[in-house]
């Protein structure tokens, strides 16, 4: 027999509203203090320490907009944070600071959320859907500049884009997007020539949440039905379906693959988290403790496999943190 699903390791409570995106910073050398960051509905960054499992420091600097994406860049003090107030935050957290340094309007009114893609020391490229419904922008950070805009082909009726994935082989090496989009899409862009390499439609509505392994040259897409779409690149640069995978519940709202590639989760509007081995995409668990929507799913980057962690934020304003298939 299988055996039972665990309860959460702990339960962050306290953002006072829904939890719509997470990261941890916990790669850090000792004593760095593992961190988790969490924006929230009421525009709110929490930033909880790992260790005492209480907030460090609450960020206010989306004019309690909700914030939906929040990731670090090149440590733990510096942040860039995104909201529906139509803003791309850049923070200075260093002794102590709160304060945003910089930031985008983006004149986008939906929650696709930006990708980052370190491509230098100090340097990234950021995705975002832009101010014309179905186009992407590509900045360059932190001097703001303007690398291309992604504009699909007249007619091509992808709609607006949902979600993006910035990466690259290797470093050095020519960066691609992957985007998808409110017809079913999935697009991969060639991002230095603004052009499209290769399309598949994966779903039969909008593309919610997708992730890819470079490595594995393997990708994984939900949307608002009982599906899960895997797809593979080939050696020509064309998207193709690998497997679908039928789920018990429609809608999903985030997939994450673990960093190590082995697991990956999703955050169902079910209310649950689920886990699948990401080479067979075997179900692995079902975590059920939610009351409401999951939207968001983020595994920890501790160096040390043992102390890795899942974390999912849920529209009942409760962040669940996990210790799942740590050792494997």
């Amino acid at each position: 027999m299988a055996l039972p699903p665990p309860d959460p390791q702990f339960v962050l409570r306290g953002t006072s509203a829904a939890v719509h995106t997470l990261h941890f910073s916990c790669g850090g050398p000792e004593p760095d203090i593992p961190l988790l960051f969490s924006g929230s509905e009421n525009g709110f960054i929490h930033v909880w320490n790992l260790k005492t499992h209480r907030v460090d420091s609450a960020l206010d600097g989306h004019g309690r907009k909700s914030v939906y994406c929040v990731e670090t860049m090149a440590g733990k003090d510096r942040l860039l944070s995104q909201g529906r107030d139509q803003r791309i935050c850049l923070w200075d957290l260093a002794e102590g600071r709160t304060s945003v340094t910089d930031s985008v309007f983006t004149e986008h009114v939906g929650f696709c959320r930006c990708s980052l893609l370190k491509v230098a020391q100090g340097r990234w490229l950021m995705a975002m859907a832009a101010r014309s419904l179905e186009e992407v922008q590509i900045l360059e950070l932190p001097s703001k500049t303007s690398v291309c805009t992604l504009k699909p082909e007249v007619g091509a009726k992808l709609g607006m884009p949902m979600c993006l994935k910035l990466w690259q082989l290797n470093c050095g090496s020519q960066p691609v997007l992957l985007a998808g989009y409110e017809d079913g899409s999935v697009v991969l862009w060639n991002v230095s020539m603004g052009k499209v390499l290769s399309k598949l439609v994966c779903h039969q509505e909008p593309v919610m949440s997708l992730d890819f392994d470079s490595e594995k040259a393997k990708g994984i897409s939900g949307s608002s039905e009982k599906v899960l779409s895997i797809w593979s690149l080939n050696e020509q640069q064309n998207l193709q379906v690998y497997k679908t995978h039928e789920l018990v519940n429609a809608g999903i709202s985030d997939i994450t693959i673990r960093p190590d590639k082995k697991i990956l989760a999703t955050a169902g509007w079910d209310h649950r988290i689920r886990i699948f081995g990401w080479k067979k995409l075997k179900p692995l668990a079902v975590l059920d403790y939610h009351t409401a929507t999951v939207h968001c799913v983020s595994f920890s980057d501790h160096s040390s496999p043992r102390d890795r962690l899942l974390a999912a934020g849920s529209k009942d304003q409760r962040i669940s943190v996990w210790s799942i298939y740590a050792e494997t």
